[in-house]
């Protein structure tokens, strides 16, 4: 079992930045088997997908977030980070941890982060 738990969610004004961070834990799961991304959602609209990591290990952003978003991991801290600059407040959202096991396939997602971003 794996466990994902997110932070560095707030509010922000138009132009700021953010930085969140996702911690992984659990016994029998080792970080480096674990494909990484950050989804998002608002209110009343579908997840979608941020930046996730392939499996030749680059990322791939969704194209609204490109140039100004940046996904990274660390593996000896077990975390995956998401550093958000020049925030619009479409950005606004619910944005969740995911963690792909490619050991099993199993999909993990953390409780997620509220990023409001004020006009």
């Amino acid at each position: 079992q794996v466990q994902l738990v997110e932070s560095g969610g707030g509010l922000v004004q138009s132009g700021g930045y953010l930085r969140l961070s996702c911690a992984a834990s659990g016994s029998g799961s080792g970080f480096v088997t674990l494909r990484m991304g950050w989804y998002r959602q608002a209110p009343g609209k579908q997840r979608e997908a941020v930046a996730i990591f392939t499996s030749g290990g680059s990322p791939n952003y969704t194209d609204s977030v490109k140039g100004r978003f940046t996904i990274s991991r660390d593996n000896a801290k077990n975390t995956v980070n998401l550093q958000m600059n020049s925030l619009k407040p479409e950005d606004t959202a619910v944005y969740y941890c995911y963690a792909r096991d490619l050991r099993t396939w199993r999909v993990y997602w953390g409780q997620g982060t509220q990023v409001t971003v004020s006009s």
